[in-house]
């Protein structure tokens, strides 16, 4: 049994959230420069260990304003807890193409498990030959878990921001030649 390593192509993936405003609709954004790494035995996703690192600097919900808001304090400290990690702990395959991936997720230096959906997209090389596979991944994580208590309720009463975060990221990962 061999090592597969692959690393992802960040051309080809994105990260992105959506969280509700006001109650009445939702703000998305995502994370503009993260990088990661997955290693399997052989080529089996079920024994894959995947790594992914976000940039909290590159917050981007196309509003400079609320992004420099969302990196302080208040919100992400950026300056203090640069970094967003996770590391997952298992990659099951449930039916067909439909996996639960399970890991660790570090925001603001409070780690807590968290279970996401994949697909496997599948595998395929692109036009130069590199073997590619892709995922979709979705989950929720809860603000309030990671010490983001931004205020609540603005002055007339209404909620600010929803206390759920809905993640949804494509990967694209490159299978590194040995």
């Amino acid at each position: 049994m061999f090592t597969t390593h692959w690393s992802i192509d960040p051309d080809h993936s994105n990260i992105d959230f959506k969280i509700r405003h006001l109650l009445i609709s939702h703000v998305s954004g995502s994370f503009k420069i993260f990088n990661g790494k997955m290693s399997t035995a052989n080529d089996n996703f079920e024994t894959a260990q995947i790594n992914v690192y976000l940039d909290v600097y590159s917050f981007d919900t196309n509003n400079i304003e609320r992004d420099e808001h969302i990196k302080s304090k208040e919100f992400l400290d950026a300056d203090n807890f640069p970094e967003i990690k996770f590391e997952s702990t298992s990659l099951k395959k449930i039916h067909g193409d439909d996996y639960k991936l399970t890991g660790n997720i570090t925001i603001k230096g409070v780690t807590k498990e968290v279970e996401l959906d994949a697909v496997f997209g599948g595998q395929a090389k692109d036009g130069f030959g590199k073997m590619k596979a892709g995922f979709e991944i979705c989950g929720k994580l809860h603000r309030n878990d990671f010490g983001i208590q931004a205020e609540d309720v603005n002055e007339s009463g209404s909620l600010v921001i929803g206390e759920e975060i809905k993640i949804h990221a494509n990967i694209e990962f490159d299978k590194e030649e040995d």
